[in-house]
């Protein structure tokens, strides 16, 4: 299993106490510090069934870089492209179980589709 984290998000911070709490085993990725390629964010939004656009923190401060873009196919590839260049925008956590199941980690139940049953 792998996580991506912003250690200073409190989000990302109660998804991997869940998953110590569960004793499983996972490696971090601080996905500040190792940007995902667009290619692994590509592969991301198949696995969570969703566009890039969802995955988006528009809040942040680099959100400017995609403010204006259209949430269309033919605008997919500038999401990709912007989310690359400015990883703060990747939503957190994002978790990624050993069979492939991937879920940003942000509630109880997300978690659980990655945790094992209790």
């Amino acid at each position: 299993m792998e996580i991506w984290i912003n250690p200073a998000c409190s989000k990302c911070r109660a998804a991997t106490a869940a998953l110590d709490e569960a004793g499983v085993a996972y490696s971090v990725r601080r996905y500040l510090d190792e940007p995902p390629t667009r290619a692994e964010l590509e592969d991301v939004v198949a696995r969570l069934g969703v566009e890039p656009w969802h995955i988006t923190r528009t809040g942040e401060a680099e959100a400017s870089v995609v403010a204006d873009l259209p949430r269309t196919e033919e605008a997919r590839g500038q999401w990709l492209d912007a989310l690359a260049a400015h990883p703060r925008l990747v939503q957190r956590p994002i978790i990624t179980a050993d069979d492939g199941t991937t879920v940003v980690g942000r509630d109880p139940e997300s978690l659980a589709r990655v945790l094992p049953p209790a």
